[in-house]
């Protein structure tokens, strides 16, 4: 990658308070780009906050349904890149709301894309964040999902991603022809995920003596984490490329990206609390998996990395065990007063 080439872009990230968003803006800031982030709950306890990346770039307090506001910030800004990240992602939140995940992440999308439609003057590049749940449940023989699959989603949130993908396509086909890329990536992990519900965030903190974790499962779900520097590090390299090689026949395709190191979650809660040497407290965890069930979860899911590999030299820098590493450090610093 041309390490200028972000000099002086002006970049539109939405769900920029979120975690990947926060460390999305955190690379984009290093590089110089003049970075504008969408926020709909003002909250100061987030890695954008805690990082001090927000006194360095524009926060606009909006709707992401709100296509006026919208359409403002991409053309008064002059918007050349936009990535759309924001989402309702609690796969539990879509089975009790289904109605505000639709709303967020469907709708959502297609407000973004119709104002990128009406003021594509500037655009270069758009990424699409959807997500491995996009393809629904398929079996272990499966496995890697491959970019060509088809969709079968079941539940709420699966579904709404799914339908995000489809709209997103609509605006690349050949009569818009914007320079959109839909990304499914596995479970991204890292510094900033504060969101506690999440299995890694949930596990550090419990094994730090600040809460205590609650199986929600009987740990034998497998799933493929990528950690959030790789994702980022990702996330420009596609939209850069698509920027500069003008290729239409780009436009509209699927990125997965994973590792294709599959793990369960009961080793990954049992990293986790070793890394703290917190073994005897594990025994307990593990006890009390048995016999758990989760509603709507996808039994297996992970990804390998070989498209984005062939079209942009990508593949992932971090094996779990180091992106945890730094991970549990950066919580560390993070909840050091919350005892």
């Amino acid at each position: 990658m041309d390490n200028n080439y972000w000099k002086g872009k002006n970049v539109f990230i939405t769900g920029i308070n979120g975690f990947i968003g926060g460390n999305l803006a955190k690379l984009l800031n290093k590089k110089g780009a003049n970075i504008f982030g969408l926020i709909r709950n003002p909250n100061n306890k987030t890695f954008l906050h805690f990082e001090g990346i927000d006194k360095d770039i524009v926060l606009i307090n909006g709707d992401l349904c709100d296509k006026e506001l919208i359409s403002r910030i991409i053309s008064e800004e002059q918007i050349d890149t936009v990535f759309h990240l924001a989402a309702q992602v609690e796969v539990g939140v879509g089975i009790e709301n289904p109605y505000l995940t639709f709303e967020t992440n469907v709708r959502g999308t297609y407000t973004i894309l119709e104002a990128i439609r009406l003021y594509p003057k500037n655009i270069k590049s758009v990424v699409v964040a959807s997500s491995d749940k996009a393809y629904g449940s398929y079996g272990i023989e499966m496995m890697p999902y491959q970019e060509d699959y088809p969709l079968i989603p079941k539940y709420p949130y699966d579904t709404s991603k799914a339908c995000a993908d489809l709209v997103a396509k609509s605006y690349a086909n050949d009569i818009y022809k914007l320079p959109i890329v839909v990304t499914r990536f596995s479970n991204i992990f890292g510094p900033g995920q504060l969101n506690f519900s999440a299995i890694i965030p949930d596990g550090i903190r419990s094994a730090l003596g600040i809460s205590k974790f609650i199986p929600r499962g009987d740990g034998k779900a497998i799933r493929d984490f990528i950690y959030v520097e790789d994702v980022c590090d990702l996330y420009l390299r596609i939209s850069e490329n698509i920027a500069k090689s003008e290729d239409e026949s780009l436009y509209g395709e699927i990125f997965n990206a994973g590792t294709n190191s599959p793990i369960s979650m009961k080793e990954v809660i049992s990293k986790v609390f070793t890394s703290l040497n917190q073994e005897e407290e594990l025994q307990v965890i593990i006890n009390a998996m048995k016999g758990k069930t989760t509603q709507g979860e996808i039994d297996i899911q992970y990804m390998d990395y070989k498209k984005v590999n062939k079209f942009f030299d990508w593949s992932p820098s971090h094996d779990f065990d180091s992106g945890l590493s730094k991970t549990i450090e950066w919580f560390k610093k993070y909840l050091k007063d919350k005892k």
